[in-house]
C-alpha cells in the first residue's frame, strides 16, 4: 500500500502551506485583513496536522522523499512589496493551497476504497476548510487586481 506516500506528502503540503500563510501575513502586515485571515488560515493547517497524526499513527508516513520530486509544493520563501507583490503573493498561496486540496482528494479515495471511517472525517473536515480557504485567497485575488494591475504604477 503506498498511502503513506501520500499522507506524508499531505503533512508536509499543510506544513508548507501553514508557514506560507505565515509568511504573507507578515510581509504583508499594512493589509489588516490579510495579515489576520493568513493568521487563521495557518492555525488551520497546524490543526490539519494535528487530526492527521492518528492517521500517520496507524497506516505510517512516508517524508524520506522518496515520492517523485515533482510532487513536493515549494513555499514562500519571501514576501513581495507592493499591490503586485500582494496579488503574486496571494496567487503563490492559491497554488499551494489548490496543491493541499486535490492531495486530499486523493486521500479520501483511499480512504473510501478502505472504508475507513475515521479517516474520512478526518478528510471532510480538513478538504471543506481548504475548499474556503481557496475561496477566500480566489475572492482577495479579484479584490487586489484591479489596483494592482490597472491603477498602481
Amino acid at each position: 500500500m503506498n498511502l503513506e506516500i501520500y499522507l506524508g506528502l499531505l503533512h508536509k503540503a499543510e506544513e508548507t502551506l501553514a508557514t506560507s500563510y505565515r509568511q504573507v501575513a507578515d510581509g504583508h502586515g499594512a493589509e489588516p485583513d490579510v495579515h489576520f485571515l493568513c493568521l487563521t488560515l495557518a492555525r488551520q493547517c497546524d490543526e490539519h496536522q494535528r487530526l492527521l497524526r492518528p492517521v500517520v499513527d496507524r497506516y505510517g508516513e512516508d517524508r524520506s522523499g522518496n515520492e517523485p520530486e515533482r510532487l513536493h509544493a515549494q513555499g514562500l520563501a519571501e514576501t513581495r512589496s507592493g499591490p503586485v507583490g500582494l496579488l503574486r503573493d496571494l496567487q503563490d498561496l492559491y497554488l499551494l493551497a489548490s496543491f493541499v486540496d486535490i492531495t486530499w482528494t486523493m486521500v479520501k479515495q483511499a480512504a473510501s476504497a478502505l472504508r475507513d471511517e475515521e479517516l474520512l472525517a478526518v478528510v471532510a473536515q480538513c478538504d471543506s476548510q481548504t475548499s474556503t480557504q481557496l475561496k477566500w485567497l480566489q475572492t482577495r485575488m479579484k479584490q487586489a487586481a484591479p489596483q494592482a494591475l490597472v491603477a498602481a504604477r
